[in-house]
């Protein structure tokens, strides 16, 4: 799941060397931490949040097989 989300978020921005992907784990979940230089948020999230929605949509379909829940988070 990290390997896919960086190489989604890496793929979208100006600086990709400054993407980090950081991942909380529970039982059944998964929390990705999204982080990106301060200038390249807007390509991460798009307009009114398609982009950061359809990277979360590909993130639940990958998740399926795992049987979890993942969540992708976007920070600063």
């Amino acid at each position: 799941m990290k390997d896919l989300v960086e190489f989604i978020a890496k793929s979208l921005v100006d600086r990709p060397d400054e993407v980090e992907v950081n991942e909380v784990e529970g039982k059944r979940s998964l929390v990705l931490e999204v982080k990106v230089h301060p200038d390249d948020m807007g390509k991460i999230i798009g307009k009114q949040g398609r982009i950061a929605k359809a990277i979360r949509t590909v993130v639940s379909a990958a998740a399926v097989k795992e049987d979890k829940r993942v969540t992708v988070e976007i920070i600063q």
